[in-house]
């Protein structure tokens, strides 16, 4: 055989070695013949969220990674399971607009979004076009009252953990004067609600109920006229970014009340960001410490090997997505329109809990842990049923 010949056969392989180099996994999946399922997740991925929106990121890619190594069959095919994740910024408006995108993206199923105020505009363009939505962090009550059947949560609610909240502030920490601040935020303003219904029933007496916003950085009116009113515990709803800077201005003015946050403050962010002011705040995270999960311990042991310490919602995002798979499995099918109704009737063992949904796409009896910072860690209080 003469170079010319050679040479022409080198370049056609290179050419073919270089072409199925640049296709993406998923497009080598489908030039094969298996089943390609995308998975949307949004979650803020910029901003001073971006920690907790890359934690539900990795929890959920660690799911999808973990699927694809199973080799699960579904409808005859093999099946490829690809990620498409979306930056909401934490916003209101972006969040329907990357609802939008990953409609028109054709995922099968969405995992998100993490904050109330973006799940709940976007869930009504889910519903619109008959996708699944399975939040693994929005707790905000109004979110799955909308009545959206693609809508879910594998989280206890607000209703059940202001529930708990009140009840403990004013029972276990003797509370009797509350001052209650919120960011008007859908979660941080919908928990604040339920916190004051229930520390009210409990017997408490709400001495004074602030305003200030997710964007903020100075407390110090608002913390100057809480502290007017003298109250001996004092609850913010909001996020870890806001929390954490309110901590060390409560102690900069010598304010001697209990502090205490849902779970938009249990993270290690906010121990960072409140520095020695951290000492002794409590905080609230629905379901059990993870070490007391099924298969905590080896999860959490897996994301740090593979990522970086647990924000918070990660577990969650890891059994948001095997449940919905679940759901495919059950109904040999990763249409939406026909592994849905297997979705909302399904019972599934995952890490955090057993996950099983009501009729509003609620988890049914979800718990609620309370924590106190000690040592520099969060450390688990007390685990009790919601009310």
């Amino acid at each position: 055989m003469s170079a010319r010949p050679v040479l022409s056969l080198l370049l056609a392989a290179l050419v073919l070695l270089f072409s199925a180099c640049g296709k993406s996994a998923s497009d080598q999946a489908a030039a094969s013949g298996d089943l390609v399922v995308r998975i949307g997740s949004a979650a803020p991925l910029t901003g001073p969220l971006a920690h907790m929106g890359k934690d539900n990121e990795n929890g959920t890619r660690m799911a999808i990674d973990d699927a694809n190594a199973k080799g699960i069959v579904i409808g005859g095919k093999k099946v490829h399971f690809e990620l498409i994740s979306e930056d909401d910024q934490a916003d209101p408006k972006t969040a329907t607009i990357v609802a939008q995108k990953l409609v028109d993206e054709k995922v099968n199923g969405i995992i998100g979004h993490l904050n109330s105020g973006t799940t709940i505009p976007a869930a009504k363009i889910y519903s619109d076009n008959g996708i699944p939505q399975i939040s693994p962090s929005a707790t905000a009550v109004a979110y799955t009252n909308q009545g959206f059947k693609t809508a879910f949560r594998v989280m206890a609610n607000d209703a059940q953990q202001g529930d708990v909240l009140g009840a403990y502030a004013v029972k276990n920490l003797g509370a009797k004067r509350i001052a209650v601040i919120d960011d008007r935020t859908a979660y941080g303003q919908g928990l604040a609600d339920e916190f004051i219904k229930a520390a009210t029933a409990a017997g408490g007496e709400i001495v004074a109920h602030e305003y200030t916003s997710d964007k903020s950085v100075d407390f110090t009116a608002v913390l100057t006229a809480v502290k007017g009113k003298q109250p001996d515990l004092l609850f913010y709803g909001g996020m870890d970014a806001q929390g954490g800077p309110m901590a060390r201005q409560i102690k900069a003015l010598a304010l001697n009340v209990k502090y205490m946050m849902g779970d938009g403050g249990h993270t290690p962010e906010f121990i960072k960001l409140a520095g020695d002011a951290a000492l002794g705040v409590y905080a609230s995270l629905p379901g059990v410490p993870l070490d007391k999960m099924p298969g905590g311990k080896a999860f959490s042991e897996r994301f740090v090997a593979k990522y970086q310490p647990i924000q918070l919602y990660a577990p969650y995002c890891y059994d948001a997505v095997n449940v919905m798979i679940a759901a495919m499995q059950k109904a040999d099918s990763a249409e939406p329109a026909r592994y849905l109704p297997m979705l909302a009737g399904i019972s599934y063992d995952g890490i955090t809990a057993k996950i099983q949904f009501d009729a509003k796409g609620d988890l049914k009896g979800g718990t609620v842990t309370l924590y106190q910072v000690q040592k520099g860690q969060w450390q688990p209080l007390e685990t009790v049923g919601a009310q």
